[in-house]
C-alpha cells in the first residue's frame, strides 16, 4: 500500500495515493405503494427496503501513482462472481457497510503513451448490497467481518 487506507472493497484498498477515489454515492430504495380509495388521498403502505446501491468514482494515474492492478483485481473478482465486503473508515473507526456484489465497472482511459498504455483512467464501480441473511453464510457476517478487520488493521 502506498498511502492511508480510507476504504476497502474485499481485499482491495482505496488509498490516498495510488488507487484512490474522488466520490462515493449511495442510493437506498425504500418504496411505498399507494392503495387506491375513493374520495380522499390514497394511503401508502411501506413495502420495505428493496436495494442499497453504492457508486465509487475515481481517477487513476497508473504511471505516476499505480492503482491499475487493484482496479483490474476488482474487475476479475466481479467476473468470477465474488461477493466482497465494503469497509470504510480507518484503523481507529472502521465501519462495515456489508457484503456487496459488483454490478458494473466503467473505465474511461485517456492520454495513451506510445505503447498504447493509458496514463489516465477514470473509473466508476457500481455495487449492490446483499441481504444480511444471504451474506451471513455458514460462519455468519460477524465472524467474517471480525476476521477481515483483524487482517486489515494489524
Amino acid at each position: 500500500m502506498t498511502g492511508v487506507t480510507s476504504m476497502m472493497l474485499g481485499g482491495y484498498a482505496f488509498e490516498a495515493l495510488g488507487f484512490g477515489y474522488q466520490g462515493v454515492k449511495r442510493k437506498v430504495n425504500t418504496p411505498w405503494v399507494e392503495i387506491p380509495v375513493g374520495q380522499t388521498l390514497n394511503p401508502q403502505q411501506w413495502t420495505g427496503p428493496t436495494s442499497d446501491e453504492v457508486t465509487i468514482q475515481g481517477v487513476l494515474f497508473p504511471e505516476e501513482f499505480g492503482g491499475q492492478s487493484q482496479l483490474d483485481g476488482i474487475i476479475a473478482a466481479s467476473l468470477a462472481g465474488m461477493e466482497m465486503m465494503l469497509v470504510s473508515g480507518d484503523a481507529v473507526e472502521g465501519i462495515i457497510r456489508g457484503m456487496f456484489t459488483v454490478q458494473s465497472v466503467e473505465e474511461d482511459m485517456s492520454f495513451h503513451d506510445a505503447s498504447g498504455v493509458a496514463r489516465r483512467n477514470a473509473y466508476v464501480i457500481s455495487l449492490k448490497r446483499l441481504p444480511t441473511e444471504a451474506a451471513a453464510g455458514a460462519g455468519g457476517l460477524r465472524d467474517s467481518a471480525s476476521s477481515f478487520l483483524s487482517n486489515l488493521f494489524r
